[in-house]
């Protein structure tokens, strides 16, 4: 397997900044691990600056900081801050990205806003706290990952990846009904937007663990209906049991697929329905002709833009680590496809450095085009801007 290249995407920046829909913003880049759970009360109330915990009177914190550190006290483990950005050796950004590098960076980029999924336990309670760190600039989606929620209905089995994933302790301190009421009690929030992400995983979820992905799932799909907010969908290599639970259980008003990985004939099912699909870097994979198609088949207001960051990074930078502003240029890509009448012939027949020197080159008129239609998609979802 190839090395993973160091450094994030560069800037492209856009005359009509947009937003990334979907994005895994790493909270403990700055404070903790992914794996270092902490209640601290500056998370809550936008505060935290430093990895110190502190025993925080609730008269000072407010009920939600209270409430969280009375359910959720024990501390999982933890790690020290960088002190400063981290570079590769000729000056590009290098992981981890910090807060204050973020912000700076998505108005570089042309990202005016994100979404960022806390969906485990440890990343619940600091993913609200980044929300108002950066009002206005970081937004939230909170869940249970399909994957953790077998983990948390105490299965233990092989995967069908080949994999065993072991219980962390917040998998076994916290049953699956109280895995969610986590959620569904910081999913009150105004900060949190949606409800993700969640749904079906068969790739690395084996046969007993299955029943807990499909409990999880109804149980998200119930909480953002009496919540009224979107639902943001986790759906791989289970496109039909996905489709299945949410016409039994009747979707959320507002439906996302994120990080869609269908083909055109399940697209064909969103449109029919109304669901959105939410395309990110690997739309721009030479070899992913049924996405393309896919996106082709939709109507363009269904159509959302993310990165999933920081994984699935778009041509140019496939094989490095992504970021927030990697959504710039799955924007660029999707403009040209569906703005440029030529696009379709040259994806098609072009080689991988000919398509690329194509879609990089999109006018400007295009792209502005297409990212105004992005806007008005992400009004009409999260009622962001």
């Amino acid at each position: 397997m190839a090395r993973k290249k160091a450094n994030v995407p560069d800037f492209r920046p856009l005359n009509v900044p947009i937003v990334d829909n979907h994005t895994h913003i790493r909270i403990d880049s700055q404070h903790y691990l992914t794996t270092g759970y902490n209640v601290d009360a500056e998370y809550l109330d936008g505060s935290a600056s430093s990895p110190t915990a502190h025993n925080v009177p609730a008269s000072e914190t407010g009920a939600l900081a209270a409430e969280s550190d009375a359910s959720t006290s024990q501390a999982y483990g933890r790690a020290t801050r960088p002190e400063r950005q981290n570079y590769t050796e000729s000056g590009k950004l290098a992981p981890p990205i910090l807060e204050s590098t973020l912000i700076g960076g998505m108005d570089a980029g042309g990202i005016r806003a994100a979404i960022t999924s806390g969906c485990s336990i440890p990343e619940l309670v600091p993913t609200v706290g980044a929300t108002r760190r950066h009002p206005g600039r970081i937004y939230a989606a909170l869940a249970i990952h399909p994957n953790d929620a077998p983990l948390h209905a105490g299965v233990r089995e092989q995967s069908p990846d080949g994999a065993t994933y072991e219980q962390e302790a917040w998998h076994e301190d916290f049953s699956l009904d109280r895995a969610i009421e986590e959620v569904a009690r910081l999913a009150v929030e105004p900060e949190v937007v949606a409800v993700g992400e969640t749904g079906l995983d068969y790739f690395r979820t084996g046969d007993t663990g299955r029943a807990a992905q499909v409990q999880s799932f109804r149980e998200h799909i119930a909480l953002a209906k009496d919540l009224g907010k979107p639902l943001q969908i986790h759906d791989r290599e289970a496109h039909r049991d996905v489709v299945d639970v949410l016409l039994r259980d009747g979707a959320p008003e507002r439906t996302v697929f994120h990080s869609f990985s269908g083909d055109a004939e399940l697209a064909q099912v969103l449109a029919s329905n109304g669901w959105y699909a939410s395309f990110s870097g690997p739309l721009t994979y030479p070899a992913n002709r049924n996405l393309r198609e896919a996106f082709c088949a939709l109507p363009a207001e269904l159509i959302l833009v993310e990165t999933d960051a920081p994984y699935l990074t778009p041509v140019p930078y496939r094989g490095h680590p992504n970021s927030v502003w990697g959504a710039s240029y799955t924007a660029i890509y999707m403009a040209w496809l569906r703005g440029d009448p030529e696009a379709r012939a040259i994806v098609d027949d072009a080689t991988n450095a000919e398509v690329e020197a194509a879609w990089l080159s999109t006018s400007d008129e295009i792209i502005d085009a297409w990212c105004v239609q992005l806007n008005r998609n992400t009004r009409a979802v999260y009622n962001i801007g």
